[in-house]
């Protein structure tokens, strides 16, 4: 039987997306031989700067934001925030971060036989956590070149492999395509869980029962025990 496909779609600069992360890890592990995840990015954070201080110009600037990113991970335990995140660190956009992780993907894709392979094992996926934890909770400038050179290098792929998918136009075909699928799909923003060809999508800071049931209904669909309104 065809597995079904979960696809993900995330900003890495987006704090619902970070806090998200542990729910697309257990995900992975509790459906990980059943499913298919394919995790895709949208910039919601383009233009990171300019978005985040219009956002947060009556409302307390960037200490406030800060603030609420601090008492959020006070809510959710398994989240660290450096006071630093927007207050010192100020990425300039997503863009160039989600089309170096689109660039890894690549590599391993042609450099590694990923058929059975786990999802949570796989480099990209890693790349992923590790870049979010280098932003929230190390406050580094992810957007920054040698930032993502460093963290690259530090997961075991050499970054020049990256970069020539840079300069070649590569990554950024990859993230159009991403962007143009979340389209077609009505992704309101980030994160977005899709499933069941567009027909199931959840958005936002939902909870993992709920991503559950929603995997849980894809089985049904597949083996014809789903409810019909026919």
């Amino acid at each position: 039987m065809t597995r079904p496909t979960v696809t993900y779609f995330s900003d890495v600069l987006c704090i619902w997306s970070y806090i998200s992360q542990i729910r697309l890890d257990q995900l992975a592990k509790e459906y990980g031989d059943r499913i298919v995840i394919d995790e895709k990015f949208v910039s919601v954070f383009a233009d990171a700067r300019t978005k985040t201080a219009a956002t947060w110009k009556d409302k307390g600037g960037y200490e406030a934001m800060n603030k609420l990113f601090q008492r959020l991970a006070k809510k959710y335990d398994h989240i660290s925030i450096h006071p630093d995140v927007w207050t010192v660190t100020q990425p300039y956009t997503s863009t160039n971060i989600h089309q170096v992780l689109k660039a890894v993907q690549a590599v391993e894709a042609d450099e590694k036989d990923l058929e059975g392979v786990a999802y949570a094992d796989t480099l990209a996926a890693k790349a992923v956590r590790r870049f979010r934890q280098a932003f929230f909770a190390e406050a580094q400038d992810i957007s920054a070149w040698d930032v993502q050179a460093a963290l690259i290098s530090d997961l075991g792929m050499d970054p020049a492999k990256v970069e020539a998918r840079m300069k070649s136009g590569q990554a950024a075909a990859l993230l159009d395509a991403d962007l143009k699928q979340a389209e077609n799909l009505h992704v309101a923003g980030s994160p977005t869980f899709v499933m069941n060809e567009g027909r199931q999508v959840l958005f936002g800071n939902v909870g993992y029962k709920l991503i559950e049931a929603n995997v849980e209904e894809l089985f049904r669909e597949q083996t014809g025990d789903a409810a019909s309104w026919c």
